[in-house]
């Protein structure tokens, strides 16, 4: 007989098919998610995802907490065998000569030597310790799956971080040449100025516009610096060893050519968050038949073999045994509620437990639309920034023409900067937009095949 009831997987009703149409490059098929990062092709994000593999601390903590949850299995399972103590003693009394006791006589110092073992096994004869060890097992298990979704979480952050520095980079750049351009032009307005073909005023609107371009170049620095250090503590570094390995940029990663998502169905299988929840959730539902075999009595045998004696020369004699051994058992009849209240306690737990389950995965679905319809709008604006970006150039381009030509006057030119400026800005940040996109979706994947269902070895790999 095992108390409580026998644990069966929940089954979740997922969507049949995503919400969300999918983009030319995001096909529905079988999920081609392993090692998503290399997809990439940037041997630096590769070099990146190694290190923080190796040295992140929040990783190294999370697979303590599997050897913490292993252990904790080892002590369930020892529950089912017997224990064994093995100690020995020398003690010096005297009596009382008040008490005229006869023996040990009144008044006389006695020495005694012992030695001996304790031995004693509880039966389970109710199956308590066996949902004790399920439970165990069941935490084991789950721990590492947290371990598989703060490596899953860690590797997007490096990722995401990496794409945000090269973001700020590329649009350092777009400021940097825009820089060359307005100083070409502040140029231009004062030959044109000491010419006698332009006012002071386009001299100091060029000036205005080359200041404003300028100011904006320390928040993007500031912003990069920010990204390296966030990177930093992801990779166990400090910042200059960071540096180190960022250097030699190709710029902001290129988002992958094709992606198989999979269906909505393999979400469960894939994220190792919801397999965490489901193993949490197996390892209460045991606990209830843990609690539910207070109700039932304690069998135990327990037995003693000792050697005792007043002389440590005849402490090992024959005449020295000491011996006794026998079942018991222990059967709590009125406790006042207490055990049926702790099964409530923990039925309710497991209830609540299936419900952040479903929950866990009702979160998950949404974290997948969440991305699908992020990579494929901001692929819908990218297009036209492309386009934006273009014709802006061109504009530019004729407008100064024009200037030169004595055709327009300067505010003409300064709208045309400042609107070449704001495409190309905005074009690299949506190119960054897009790379964090398809991250976030690998994440919200489940990090791909590589991260499926299996143990950790000694190593922290799974």
């Amino acid at each position: 007989m095992v108390v409580g009831t026998d644990y069966s997987s929940p089954e979740m009703i997922t969507p049949d098919s995503w919400h969300q149409s999918l983009s030319s490059d995001l096909t529905s098929g079988s999920s081609s998610l392993d090692s998503w990062w290399r997809k990439f092709n940037d041997p630096t994000l590769n070099r990146l995802i190694k290190t923080a593999r190796d040295s992140n601390r929040t990783l190294a903590v999370a697979y303590e907490r599997i050897n913490e949850a292993r252990a904790g299995l080892g002590v369930s399972r020892s529950q089912l065998f017997p224990t064994i103590d093995f100690g020995g003693a020398v003690s010096r009394g005297r009596s009382s000569q008040n008490l005229g006791t006869p023996s040990p006589p009144a008044g006389k110092t006695t020495d005694v030597y012992s030695t001996g073992l304790t031995a004693g096994w509880e039966v389970d004869v109710f199956g308590g310790v066996r949902r004790s060890i399920e439970s165990s097992s069941a935490t084991v298990e789950g721990t590492e799956e947290l371990y598989r979704d703060t490596l899953v979480s860690l590797l997007a952050d490096v990722a995401l971080s990496y794409i945000e520095i090269r973001t700020f980079e590329e649009r350092l750049t777009v400021a940097q040449r825009n820089l060359t351009a307005q100083q070409k032009s502040l140029d231009l307005t004062k030959a044109r100025l000491d010419a006698g073909l332009s006012p002071e005023l386009d001299v100091a609107q060029a000036e205005t516009n080359l200041s404003n371009t300028r100011a904006i170049l320390p928040q993007l620095r500031n912003g990069r610096s920010l990204a390296v250090n966030r990177l930093s503590i992801l990779l166990g570094k400090y910042s200059a060893a960071t540096e180190t390995l960022l250097k030699g940029s190709k710029g902001i990663p290129s988002a992958p050519s094709s992606s198989f998502i999979g269906i909505p169905a393999n979400l469960v299988r894939a994220r190792p968050d919801i397999r965490a929840a489901e193993r949490n959730l197996a390892a209460q539902n045991a606990l209830v038949g843990v609690a539910e075999a207070d109700l039932y009595p304690r069998f135990i045998l327990a037995g003693n073999f000792d050697l005792q004696s007043l002389a440590a020369s005849s402490l090992l004699e024959s005449n020295s045994r000491n011996y006794a051994f026998g079942p018991n058992f222990q059967w709590n009849i009125f406790n006042a509620g207490r055990v049926r209240s702790q099964i409530a306690i923990e039925e309710s737990r497991t209830k609540q437990l299936y419900m952040t389950y479903e929950q866990t995965v009702l979160a998950a679905v949404a974290q997948v639309e969440d991305s699908l319809s992020s990579v494929r709008n901001e692929r819908d604006r990218i297009s036209e920034l492309r386009n934006a970006t273009a014709s802006a150039t061109k504009a530019e381009e004729l407008v100064t023409t024009n200037y030169t030509e004595g055709l327009v006057d300067f505010q003409n030119v300064l709208d045309a900067q400042r609107t070449v400026f704001s495409t190309e800005d905005a074009l690299a940040a949506s190119r960054g937009i897009i790379a964090a996109g398809y991250v976030s979706l690998f994440r919200a994947l489940g990090g791909g095949t590589a991260m499926k269902p299996g143990p950790v070895d000694q190593n922290g790999k799974p």
